[in-house]
């Protein structure tokens, strides 16, 4: 059942219509039904399989202005490598402690990144990390032996996306309180890095829908042309 507020939200958008992205950028906050900053939240639908391994789309991107939130950073490295990593702003360092945490159950971190040489030690953790997407990978710039740049990185708005078995890809691009138009440059930013990806074995539409919500609110359909242009 829906409650009042979901009612009043969901009457404020045209379900027939396509919306630009600055239009769905400015409608954002009156739809928004919750007290807290909410995250601004963007679900992509390509025209990919998943299931080859050429289609399974992964990479990362820095947003302009940033997520809104403050990533919690975790480097996994060799002792050489702590200070630097430290330095940079990694909020927990070190290898043989955090993987014994990762192997008890703990997660609360939101990006890991880690140097080449110690990922023989971190692939046992494949199957606790892979599906919260935290698993260190080359692709998306966690697996260096810069790690200073890397956390750096992270902390300025950098963030990784990948394609589920759905072939969509979604991903955490700002927040309500942002102004509109900083919303649409990371939407822009995001969507743009998601085309450069484009596999060439993918045939007909990429890009075949995208929608924008915050959290807990109704999602806005967004006409993919106004984004391609």
């Amino acid at each position: 059942m829906l409650t009042k507020k979901r009612k009043a939200a969901e009457a404020k958008i045209d379900r027939a219509k396509l919306y630009s992205l600055a239009e769905a950028a400015s409608l954002l906050k009156d739809i928004n039904t919750t007290r807290f900053d909410s995250s601004v939240d963007m679900h992509v639908r390509l025209g990919v399989d998943p299931k080859k391994a050429d289609q399974a789309i992964r990479g990362s991107v820095t947003l302009p202005h940033g997520t809104g939130k403050t990533r919690k950073v975790l480097v996994l490295c060799t002792p050489d490598k702590e200070e630097e990593a430290k330095q940079a702003g990694a909020d927990y360092v070190g290898l043989d402690e955090y993987i014994q945490k990762i192997e008890n159950g703990w997660t609360d971190v939101d990006v890991i990144i880690a140097t080449p040489s110690v990922m023989p030690k971190i692939g046992k953790l494949g199957k606790i990390l892979g599906p919260r997407n935290l698993m260190p990978n080359p692709k998306t710039g966690t697996v260096t032996q810069d790690v200073a740049a890397a956390v750096k990185e992270v902390k300025s708005g950098k963030i990784t996306f990948k394609v589920d078995k759905a072939g969509i890809i979604h991903a955490s691009i700002g927040r309500v309180s942002f102004p509109p138009e900083k919303i649409v440059e990371n939407a822009h930013e995001f969507i743009q890095t998601i085309l450069r990806l484009k596999p060439p074995t993918a045939k007909g539409t990429y890009l075949k829908s995208i929608s924008m919500a915050t959290t807990m609110s109704p999602g806005i359909k967004i006409d993919p042309r106004s984004v391609l242009n």
